[in-house]
């Protein structure tokens, strides 16, 4: 089953403090502090202290973006990297459920991750975090999803571009300059995408560095919300930053980590720059699709600027010709 309309709907405006409390006591867990809203906008997620002194975080999923299947599906697969002794957060099982309905709204409970901000620049850091991925895939490739979405152009970048096209929310006078360097950075990221073959598995999805917590045992994921089927350098391409020399090496250090448990297609460096652009694309249609949620506009201001705009103009024209530079590899001339 596909991803189910992103539409409009319901955004919330019905999840007052009252119901998130009454939809945590149903299962039978008290609250006894105030309800901390973490950064999150896709969903609405909060931590809280309950009456035994446990740290919780409660999730409620965003009306009508995934099936009831889609989410099922990610919490067994955290369960099952749990099972593997993978630091991730799953939801707990209540009443042989991980799931949750509340008045309209579908919720899932987790233990709270203690932890710090993951380094990215910290190496020592980035190669634990490596290993962890490595048995992630290791693991993940054993089996596929049924009903989660996949990584391609045509959900990335096709169905992005139709839809700003459609939303009227990029200024008149940048209509033609914005479209005419997105169309040119779609062609040349499907052209080398469709060039190179490469494995289809199982993915956190969205595994950027703030979706990394370090804790005194080492890394815990979290933030499983994107999982999806596709390439492995999906997984670690958002932990390289800085300037290609910095890159090389944070890459060096990530796959000899990664491959102490499982092998890596060094083809798949080719995906890393049409996978950025992508997201690039797909990030501008996402503040579009949710637009009409409150939370947007008061978070987000400047997306209703020019100046946004015409700075993504110059980002995108950047990124086109950063499609045509030497693929970032730890192999000469490759």
């Amino acid at each position: 089953m596909s991803q189910v309309n992103q539409g409009s709907g319901f955004h919330f405006r019905a999840l007052t403090p009252d119901l998130i409390l009454d939809a945590i006591e149903s299962l039978g867990v008290y609250p006894e502090t105030g309800l901390l809203a973490l950064n999150s906008y896709e969903n609405r997620v909060y931590q809280f202290r309950c009456d035994n002194g446990v740290r919780y975080v409660v999730k409620f999923y965003r009306p009508e973006r995934w099936s009831n299947e889609q989410i099922q599906e990610e919490h067994d697969f955290s369960q099952s990297l749990v099972d593997e002794e993978i630091p991730i957060a799953t939801p707990m099982i209540i009443d042989g459920r991980s799931l949750h309905h509340y008045q309209g709204f579908r919720f899932a409970l987790f233990p709270s991750i203690g932890g710090r901000s993951f380094e990215v620049d910290n190496l020592e850091q980035l190669e634990a975090t490596g290993r962890f991925i490595g048995r992630i895939h290791q693991f993940s490739q054993q089996a596929k999803f049924e009903h989660r979405v996949v990584v391609n152009p045509q959900m990335l970048g096709d169905e992005s571009l139709l839809w700003l096209k459609e939303s009227g929310h990029v200024p008149q006078s940048l209509v033609v300059p914005y479209f005419t360097i997105v169309e040119q950075v779609l062609e040349k990221s499907k052209e080398i995408w469709f060039k190179q073959p490469h494995k289809q598995i199982r993915l956190h999805g969205d595994l950027h560095p703030s979706n990394i917590l370090w804790t005194p045992d080492g890394p815990g994921f979290v933030d499983l919300d994107d999982a999806r089927t596709g390439p492995a350098v999906q997984d670690l391409w958002m932990m390289l930053t800085g300037d290609r020399s910095q890159r090389l090496l944070q890459l060096e250090i990530l796959l000899e980590a990664y491959e102490e448990f499982c092998e890596f297609d060094i083809r798949e460096l080719t995906l890393i720059e049409p996978l950025r652009a992508m997201r690039m694309l797909h990030y501008n249609a996402w503040l579009s699709r949710r637009w009409d949620d409150p939370a947007f506009p008061m978070n987000f201001p400047w997306y209703a600027e020019e100046k946004y705009w015409e700075q993504q103009i110059l980002s995108f024209k950047e990124q086109l010709a950063v499609l045509d530079e030497p693929v970032l590899s730890l192999i000469p001339n490759y």
